[in-house]
């Protein structure tokens, strides 16, 4: 986290009410954090230093405690990532259906490597660990859709259809 002053947030009347509901289903706290971040990042749009914080002030845990988890999950947004949060998957059954070259053809096609951003703030690629589609393998996630199957011509399209 940076050494600059956080802007402080809170969470809706709606989100509060949720939160309230979902600590009603877990054993503690700790335990809705996974829930609550997934929260917070439909509140805010990413998880930044600010969200962290009121998550975990929210559910009475350090913020080293919630970065460590959210940084261990790649698929909740966070700031600085683009319009577009595309995620390869690098795990064996897509290794051997042809990762790599997606994950290259991408970087080629968007002037970027795999932890990068475009200027434009409309693309982010990130390599990932199993996205759980082996059968469908290769796999790209963007956002939270899965384009399946993929070839280079398969994500040309994909890529123009982003861009508009």
């Amino acid at each position: 986290m940076s050494d600059t002053p956080i802007e402080k947030k809170v969470f809706s009347q709606k989100a509060g009410e949720f939160i309230e509901w979902l600590l009603g289903r877990y054993p503690d706290k700790q335990a809705a954090l996974l829930p609550v971040l997934r929260l917070a990042e439909e509140e805010f749009g990413n998880i930044d230093d600010a969200s962290v914080m009121l998550v975990a002030k929210t559910l009475e845990l350090s913020p080293g405690y919630v970065w460590g988890v959210l940084t261990f999950y790649t698929h909740y947004r966070r700031e600085g990532d683009g319009k577009y949060l595309l995620q390869v998957c690098s795990t064996l059954p897509c290794a051997l259906r042809g990762c790599r070259e997606i994950q290259h053809h991408l970087e080629d096609k968007l002037g970027i490597e795999a932890g990068e951003t475009t200027e434009d703030g409309l693309f982010t690629l990130k390599k990932v660990e199993c996205l759980g589609s082996c059968d469908t393998a290769p796999v790209v996630q963007v956002n939270e859709k899965y384009h399946e199957n993929l070839d280079s011509e398969a994500l040309d399209k994909l890529l123009e259809n982003l861009r508009g």
